[in-house]
């Protein structure tokens, strides 16, 4: 397994401010927490936090069409050719989130990964609980198989929550023999049970513990050999770290060939605040450069069973407002 570790001087102070942002924040006078949920789905992203969309890609909204369901999303292109395509999950605790929070990150990934990206709505608890996002996740990866103009190469990634439907969806398409995914893309993950965080319960019930097979909580699988190879980005001054490292450390414990690289003194969801987290930043030019390797190793034969390097990219400034 490849683990790196991404430090700069800059990374403590930053998410110092930032937290101390958030913290300042007045609160929602709503008291019912159900309602609270609605008005914080409704929020717009402050682009001095959230950044701005990537001038280089081209967008499009569409529908997906599946089962029973329709859901929205947004394509965004760095190239009129054929190209890998990514599908993108943003976070949220399966609960709030939605695709307009990261288009820097969805934007950025797309231009400098010189891919397509997907990003996704998928549907949210409590309205749809478990497993009614993971079954969007799986079923969109065969669309997107036979409805987008791709080149036939495919990667899932995603964002906390959209993480845990990443690999969920990996070990589901897994077990019911429909195709992998070429890569997994899986930042700050959450992959094991977290009962004392509020959407714990909305999202998979009161019984998770006997309930919820490991397509719900990969870290619980019984194995994980057979997995498209993965990158995993890990925060230092993330409560969910340990379910980067310990997932990073089964995948390559069963076979599957595993970059993690982690964010030192860097919160949690901290690629939704690249407008001023230079971790942000860096960490979109860094999967699009694992993108950009992991695909053209694929193409050539030369790929064999390992991972070319991908060379570390330098911290990004921050890109103007316009």
């Amino acid at each position: 397994m490849r683990s790196e570790l991404v430090d700069s001087a800059e990374f403590g102070a930053e998410t110092d401010a930032v937290l101390k942002h958030l913290a300042d924040l007045p609160g929602y006078a709503a008291a019912d927490p159900y309602e609270a949920l609605l008005l914080d789905r409704e929020d717009l992203p402050d682009p001095v936090l959230a950044g701005e969309r990537d001038p280089r890609v081209s967008v499009e909204e569409i529908e997906i069409a599946l089962p029973g369901r329709t859901l929205q999303a947004m394509v965004y292109r760095h190239a009129t050719r054929p190209r890998p395509i990514v599908l993108w999950l943003h976070g949220g605790g399966f609960i709030g989130g939605h695709l307009r929070d990261i288009e820097y990150a969805v934007s950025g990934i797309a231009a400098n990964g010189n891919v397509g990206v997907v990003s996704l709505n998928y549907r949210l608890a409590p309205e749809n609980p478990y497993p009614a996002g993971l079954r969007d996740v799986h079923d969109t990866l065969g669309w997107l198989r036979t409805n987008l103009d791709g080149d036939g190469r495919i990667a899932v990634g995603g964002q906390s929550a959209g993480a845990a439907l990443a690999a969920g969806a990996c070990l589901l398409a897994r077990e019911l023999g429909t195709p992998l995914p070429d890569r997994q893309l899986l930042c700050y993950p959450t992959l094991d049970l977290h009962p004392d965080e509020d959407w714990h319960e909305w999202y998979f019930g009161a019984e998770a513990n006997d309930h919820v097979p490991a397509f719900g909580i990969p870290l619980r699988a019984t194995s994980l050999a057979g997995l498209p190879p993965a990158l995993i980005l890990a925060a230092g001054r993330d409560s969910l770290r340990p379910d980067a490292v310990a997932y990073a450390d089964r995948l390559h414990h069963d076979g599957v060939p595993t970059r993690l690289v982690e964010y030192a003194d860097t919160m949690h969801a901290f690629l939704n605040f690249p407008g001023v987290l230079s971790a942000g930043r860096h960490a979109v030019e860094l999967i699009g450069a694992d993108l950009r390797t992991a695909f053209s190793a694929r193409r050539s034969s030369a790929a064999g069973s390992g991972e070319r390097p991908t060379p570390l990219p330098r911290p990004v400034p921050a890109r103007p407002h316009r």
